[in-house]
């Protein structure tokens, strides 16, 4: 996907979430907030979006996000669990409708044999009936840092909009 289309479906997503009176936080680690940054390009984007949390180091994602300790330290940061935390801690503490969280090893380091380069985990957690709804997705992407990096700003955005229609 090019940059062009990465706008235009930052801006289908800006003008569906509006259409809808829905809002969105998000919570990135190996995207860096680009996810946020995508949505924040786009004129009016303010009405959807009202924070987003880089949480790149463990800690970070403990303090900010409030994952447990224990599921960083039994699953690690790209997992799950951990993303799944993510994503609640982003919804809980924002108050936003929908979050969506990003957790993965972008390279050209960091992979290991269980979790090569590429590995991204996905969690979307969204407010459905007086509750809380997690889903959560895993991929492997190909290419380079930017490569992997792009595909998953384009997997997060796409999966918000997924979940926005039903």
């Amino acid at each position: 996907m090019t940059e062009n289309d990465i706008r235009e479906l930052a801006n289908v997503l800006v003008r569906e979430l509006t259409e809808q009176g829905k809002t969105l936080a998000t919570a990135e680690s190996c995207t860096g907030g680009w996810v946020a940054k995508t949505i924040t390009d786009v004129p009016g984007s303010s009405t959807v979006f009202g924070e987003g949390v880089v949480s790149y180091s463990n800690t970070a994602k403990e303090r900010l996000l409030g994952v447990p300790t224990e599921l960083l330290a039994e699953h690690g940061a790209v997992s799950e669990p951990v993303v799944k935390a993510m994503a609640e801690g982003v919804l809980t503490r924002s108050g936003a409708d929908f979050g969506v969280a990003v957790s993965g090893i972008a390279g050209p380091d960091g992979g290991t044999k269980d979790k090569p380069v590429g590995s991204v985990w996905f969690a979307w957690a969204l407010r459905h009936d007086g509750g809380v709804v997690v889903a959560s997705d895993f991929q492997r992407f190909p290419g380079g840092r930017e490569d992997v990096r792009r595909l998953s700003v384009v997997h997060a955005l796409q999966g918000i909009r997924v979940r926005l229609h039903g």
